[in-house]
Formats: C-alpha cells, sequence, structure tokens
C-alpha cells in the first residue's frame, strides 16, 4: 500500500515520468506555520547536481494544494504536489519489458500488475518519489519538538569515499552506502510496545526508500559479539541518562530519553553503463544489457535527508500518540 501513519497519515502518489507526484498528509494538527519556502532546504539536500548524482534537473517546487490557510495548516489533509518535467521517455522502450533490468522492479512489477505498470524511470518504484517522503518530514518536523539529523558514515566501506566515487564514475559503476541517524531532545515514553515498536515503525519507513537494505539501532551486529556485561546500558541519573548507550535509545520498543541512534545500509545502484548479461524473456535466451538513460552513481549522496524525513514522520505520528495519553492521565 501507499500509506502509513495511525494519527499522523501519509499518502503518497505518482511515477516517475507522469505528470506529477506527491503526498496527501492527514494528522497534522491545525495552527502549524506552513509554506512553499519551508521546504526549500530539505528539498535542495535531495536535489541531484553533486558530482556523483543523475543529471536530471528538476526544479522541485512544491505546490501546496489544500491544507494550509493564511499560511497556517487548517487541520484537514494536506495536498503537496510536484510536477514531473525533465523525463525523457524515450530512455525506456517498450523492449524493457522483454529484457528487465536486474536488481529493479521492472520484473516484479510486470508480473504483479499484470503489464500494467508504468514502467518508465521505474514508474511508482522510482526514487523520484522519495520527494513524497521529503515534504511529509517537513511538516512532521513542525509537529515534534525533536532534533533529527543524518550524515553519510561511509561509502563502498570508506569514509574518505571521494577517491573511491571517482573511480566508480569514471567505470560507469556505482556505490552504496550507510546512513546514520541521531535523534536528540526525545522525552521518555514514546513508542509502543510489539507492533508499534520505536525500531519496527521507523524500519517499517525506512525501508520504503528504495535501495535501502539493512538496518540497526545502537550497537546493532555487533551487538551480536558482546557479552551482556558489556552491553547492558547502566543508568547513571534520576533522568535515565546511561552511561553507554548499545540499546540505541531504545527499551522495549520506547524511547528512554536518550539519543536515539541507528544506521541504515544501501545497496549500489542498479543502473550502471558497465553491459550486463541478463535474461530476454521474448527470446527465451540471454542477452547483453546496455542500460541509458541519467542514474545517480551513488543515490547515497542524497538519501539522508530522505533517512531524517522518514524518522520524523514515525516520530510525529508516535508523539501524537503520546499526547493522547498524557490527555488521559
Amino acid at each position: 500500500m501507499n500509506a502509513f501513519g495511525n494519527l499522523y497519515k501519509i499518502s503518497i502518489y505518482g511515477e516517475s515520468h507522469n505528470k506529477s507526484i506527491g503526498v496527501v498528509i492527514s494528522g497534522a494538527p491545525a495552527g502549524l506555520p506552513l509554506s512553499e519556502d519551508d521546504f526549500e532546504k530539505d528539498l535542495n539536500s535531495r536535489k541531484a547536481g553533486q558530482f556523483g548524482t543523475t543529471k536530471r534537473a528538476e526544479a522541485d517546487l512544491p505546490m501546496i494544494l489544500s491544507g494550509v490557510f493564511r499560511g497556517k495548516t487548517t487541520g484537514s489533509p494536506i495536498h503537496i504536489s510536484f510536477e514531473n518535467k525533465e523525463v525523457r521517455s524515450e530512455d525506456y522502450p517498450d523492449a524493457t519489458r522483454a529484457v528487465p533490468r536486474p536488481g529493479h522492479a521492472d520484473f516484479t512489477a510486470l508480473k504483479k500488475y499484470f503489464g500494467h505498470n508504468d514502467f518508465r524511470g521505474a514508474g511508482h518504484f522510482s526514487g523520484r518519489l522519495t520527494l513524497a517522503l521529503v515534504a511529509a518530514g517537513v511538516v512532521a518536523q513542525k509537529v515534534v519538538p525533536y532534533s533529527i539529523t543524518s550524515k553519510i558514515k561511509h561509502i563502498g566501506g570508506q569514509s574518505d569515499y571521494e577517491p573511491l566515487l571517482q573511480r566508480a564514475v569514471e567505470a560507469g559503476d556505482s556505490l552504496g552506502g550507510v546512513v546514520e541517524t541521531i535523534v536528540s531532545n526525545l522525552e521518555v515514553g514514546i513508542g509502543e510496545p510489539f507492533f508499534d515498536s520505536v525500531e519496527s515503525l521507523i524500519s517499517h519507513l525506512v525501508f520504503s526508500i528504495p535501495g535501502a537494505k539493512g538496518i540497526e539501532f545502537g550497537a546493532g551486529f555487533e551487538a551480536a559479539k558482546m557479552f551482556g556485561s558489556q552491553y547492558v546500558d547502566p543508568i547513571i541519573d534520576n533522568k535515565g541518562t546511561t552511561l553507554t548507550n548499545n540499546c540505541g535509545g531504545i527499551n522495549g520498543g520506547i524511547s528512554n530519553g536518550n539519543e536515539i541512534v541507528f544506521r541504515t545500509a544501501f545497496r549500489p545502484a542498479s543502473s550502471i553503463a558497465i553491459p550486463i548479461n541478463t535474461y530476454n524473456f521474448e527470446k527465451n535466451e540471454m542477452t547483453e544489457l546496455s542500460i541509458s538513460g541519467r542514474h545517480d552513481a551513488c543515490y547515497v549522496l542524497r538519501v539522508p535527508v530522505i533517512v531524517s524525513a522518514c524518522t520524523a514522520c514515525v516520530l510525529a505520528d508516535l508523539f501524537l500518540q503520546r499526547q493522547a495519553y498524557l490527555l488521559e492521565k
């Protein structure tokens, strides 16, 4: 489905080469200041243009179509739309159906939707749709009083990744990487046990970002190598502050007042200039595929703001649920 959330709900729509993409947000409280200018910083962070990113240069200008009046949210659904103008659909001929690109959703979408899916630029499966997530995150940040920052931890396993990126671009290859996210100023009590734990919901929405392949909180997979005496986080004051943060700021699926820390791993882009041997379903034989079009050699360069947006949307939803608990108290 294309919808997420309980109280702060988002629904995204559109395809990479269709007229527009966008998001509808339900549950944002009335009275929040909101204008098109509020989106500029985050949308620019997601834009292409830097070395190693796609040559597709969209303006990405948000159009607020509903839910805002006199510069404030009205409490009704907020509809934000973006036009697609820099499209080159000729880069995606019908032959894409006969020879689906390996690593993409071409084959699975073809089968799931019986050939009716828009395959141009990956259609609804395109990273272009993350623009809608960033827009939803901008509004969510106005709901929560938390600081959310994401940054690249490494690309291709290297923290100093510029030389490696240069090699990948020159070779027509691609690179993946890891993004680390930290949430500060978070109170105790955000999140629900089991199915709506903070980890569960963040993971759910972060995995909607195309290319996300792994996530770990706190010590993450390194915790599997520790003794319990090494892993446990001793509490050192009456606020619940811990000496270490191996749990990543979450106990029992609920925030414990320390920083939430998690890292997300992203695979390399599948669209590369290097020819790939793959299957031709029309001729029933292997063939060499050369992928055309404009693609990122390392889309991870544009991902941190998207991870932060997803985190903000999750925490906005859980924050509003927490407010309901406080009202009942």
